[in-house]
């Protein structure tokens, strides 16, 4: 079902993105001379008057190039935003600003379908959180385990029933049993003692004397593998909460320079995650084909840093040794956001 869950996620940040994103700057024309919602002349490939599109689709295979169009973009403004994202990030945050909007992806969109992107390439790579965590404490674990062998037993008598004696497989399913036998024996048995939740988990939990907190680390102990999906899943839902949360910490670096506004900086932090997103595909990808995992750590490192000091030098103007510190000291306040970004995360599932 990974596979479904990913090309879900792919279409769903597509479409939200497209949804978004303004039509300008896309070449089209116009198939009618009348506009078919409000019946204004068309002078365009668009009404001026309610902006639906003068060239319409009614085929089914329209709703598959909608779909394909949204989750992709095939269309000249996203090749155009791509190259100055990856390179010349600076630019293109200034030039945005400056309002020069019509020939690149907004922020916004590119934000949105990198990051579900970025989920569903982690989803197909196998980048995803465990599902066979043990819950509860030592006592727990082992009667869990004492069940799995007992399961795996009744397994082993039934396929040395299927074969007669004799059969290489009746030996080898023999030897399997009397090796599973063997391990039950030697596993300790809890019988007359408290049980685990009683003398454990619950009796530590009540210390904190804050009933919310209890109860959220009460659902971590009982299932961590359901609750690593949750924080998975909130993770890129409420990913657009790095854009608020960074904006202090950037807004430090220039505050006593009034022609930059808040405005500016947050589309500066937009198109960074949107990068920083997209190398992440990448390095998924490269580590699904099997590229080295040093390589692949160095280039996690190094190119976020370059990337962020050469959209800093670019989109504020500075020189390389004041776009350097900037890059330095706004590297830790990343780290900062990250945490509080976590604890929110955390936070919000254990209270949910």
């Amino acid at each position: 079902m990974g596979e479904f869950e990913a090309a879900g996620e792919l279409v769903t940040g597509g479409l939200l993105g497209r949804a978004i994103e303004p039509h300008a700057g896309e070449g089209a024309s116009h198939g009618h001379e009348l506009c078919l919602n409000c019946g204004t002349a068309l002078v365009g490939p668009h009404c001026y008057q309610c902006g639906q599109s003068g060239h319409l689709h009614r085929s089914l295979g329209a709703i598959g190039h909608e779909i394909v169009h949204g989750v992709f973009h095939f269309e000249g403004k996203f090749w155009r935003t791509l190259p100055l994202l990856t390179w010349r990030p600076g630019d293109l945050t200034r030039r945005y600003v400056a309002g020069e909007r019509a020939r690149f992806v907004s922020p916004m969109a590119i934000f949105l379908f990198s990051i579900f992107l970025m989920f569903a390439v982690f989803s197909w790579a196998g980048l995803a959180p465990p599902t066979d965590l043990r819950s509860g404490g030592p006592k727990a674990q082992i009667e869990e385990a004492r069940k799995e062998l007992q399961e795996r037993r009744l397994d082993t008598l039934k396929q040395l029933r299927e074969h007669p004696a004799g059969d290489r497989k009746h030996d080898r399913y023999q030897a399997r049993l009397a090796d599973i036998d063997k391990t039950l024996k030697q596993i300790p048995t809890f019988e007359d003692e408290a049980p685990d939740d009683a003398e454990g988990f619950n009796a530590r939990t009540r210390f904190t004397g804050w009933a919310p907190l209890d109860h959220g680390i009460e659902k971590w102990n009982k299932n961590p593998s359901l609750m690593l999906y949750k924080l998975q899943s909130s993770s890129y839902k409420f990913s657009w909460l790095l854009i608020p949360l960074s904006l202090p910490f950037l807004w430090l670096l220039f505050f006593w320079k009034r022609e930059y506004k808040l405005y500016d900086h947050a589309i500066f932090i937009t198109y960074s995650i949107s990068f920083m997103s997209l190398l992440f595909i990448v390095i998924a990808v490269a580590a699904a084909l099997g590229v080295s995992a040093g390589w692949l750590g160095i280039a996690g490192l190094l190119i976020p840093f370059v990337h962020i000091t050469r959209q800093l030098k670019q989109a504020y103007r500075l020189r390389w040794w004041s776009a350097l510190l900037r890059a330095i000291v706004l590297t830790h306040f990343i780290g900062i956001v990250l945490i509080i970004f976590m604890l929110v995360l955390l936070a919000m599932g254990m209270s949910g």
